[in-house]
């Protein structure tokens, strides 16, 4: 048991980030961008997290799968999505 596992396990609460403990390095870190940033776009995503937007693409599908975020069309501009991290 790790740290972190213990120490949920001692409070009684579960880890916010057990859906994505085992997904790959660039959704670990597209979610962790999306903790620290409210909402954003895929091309925000990428240029925050100087990944590729096609590893970007990847990483928001498995997060979705996983249903770690959320994503709406923007009002702003339909062509775009917001990203919302949902853990």
């Amino acid at each position: 048991m790790s740290t972190t596992e213990a120490v949920a396990a001692e409070e009684g609460t579960s880890d916010r980030w057990e859906p994505i403990r085992e997904m790959p390095p660039s959704a670990k870190l597209v979610a962790k961008v999306l903790d620290y940033n409210d909402t954003m776009t895929q091309s925000q995503l990428a240029e925050e997290t100087l990944l590729p937007p096609r590893t970007v693409r990847y990483a928001l599908s498995r997060l979705e799968d996983a249903d770690a975020v959320d994503s709406r069309f923007s009002f702003s501009d339909a062509r775009k999505r917001l990203y919302t991290l949902n853990i």
